[in-house]
């Protein structure tokens, strides 16, 4: 299948690094002028520089907020333009037990997983609509169906980004523009790694090798026995960004190895 997306521009927020680096890079490769998005200068200014040269001509342009708060989405929209394609990728996780978690908290969750994607949503969206051609992809989780017990506050956002993706696809039906969720499972990004960093140092063991034996131990329903890549979720949204996967839109599209187990 050959995807070309020549003449779309494409933001994606979050991706200095892990699997928004991944949608970045596919996206450029693709031919997408790619707008990445980080809190800070400084890893924005990084990660343009891997993608320029992880792929030579590519067009990059970047921009750094906080999008937890409606004002980090305002700088993005004020240095933003002409969007095709907006990937909500921005997000935060993390354990911790709901006796013990508190209102700001949840607060915290709300407003960085699910607020960032309803503001730049509500402001790139009609545009789309007007020019008769868009992709919304929000990045959620196996978490949305799959709720952890030791991170309710988690899944109850991811499952929040379902919802919201699917009233979207139904608010702009018949436009040309298209809304999905990606619900990615394990996955050996930047986080994942750091947090296996002393289990291979104290094994010995390859990142893979440890984190195969973690989704065998907390993730046995998993019917690829492993973690996936960065690159594996990317593919995923990539082809739901494209003019391929124009018939697909209200999706919430799995790429959790078979951790849900459910046929549909």
């Amino acid at each position: 299948m050959n995807i070309q997306l020549n003449t779309k521009r494409a933001l994606v927020t979050a991706s200095t690094g892990g699997i928004g680096f991944a949608i970045a890079k596919g996206l450029a490769e693709a031919g997408a002028a790619v707008i990445i998005n980080g809190r800070s200068e400084g890893s924005v200014s990084a990660a343009i520089a891997r993608l320029v040269v992880a792929v030579p001509g590519a067009n990059v342009t970047g921009v750094a907020a906080d999008l937890s708060t409606s004002e980090g989405v305002a700088i993005v929209l004020g240095e933003v333009s002409g969007v095709d394609i907006l990937v909500n990728n921005a997000g935060i996780y993390g354990p911790q037990d709901f006796f013990e978690t508190s209102d700001e908290v949840w607060d915290n969750y709300w407003q960085t997983n699910v607020m960032s994607g309803v503001r730049l949503s509500r402001a790139l969206l009609p545009s789309m609509v007007e020019k008769g051609w868009g992709r919304v992809v929000f990045v959620a989780s196996e978490s949305a169906r799959n709720i952890p017990a030791d991170m309710i506050h988690y899944g109850v956002s991811k499952t929040a980004q379902l919802a919201l993706a699917r009233g979207l696809a139904k608010r702009v039906a018949g436009s040309g523009v298209t809304v999905n969720s990606v619900l990615p499972g394990p996955t050996l990004s930047d986080g994942v790694a750091d947090m296996m960093q002393d289990e291979v140092a104290r094994t010995g063991k390859s990142l893979e090798s440890v984190a195969k034996d973690f989704i065998l131990e907390h993730r046995p329903s998993s019917i690829i026995q492993r973690a996936a890549t960065v690159e594996e979720v990317a593919n995923m949204i990539v082809y739901v960004c494209s003019q391929q996967a124009s018939a697909t839109t209200g999706a919430a599209l799995r790429v959790d190895g078979g951790v849900v187990d459910d046929i549909v």
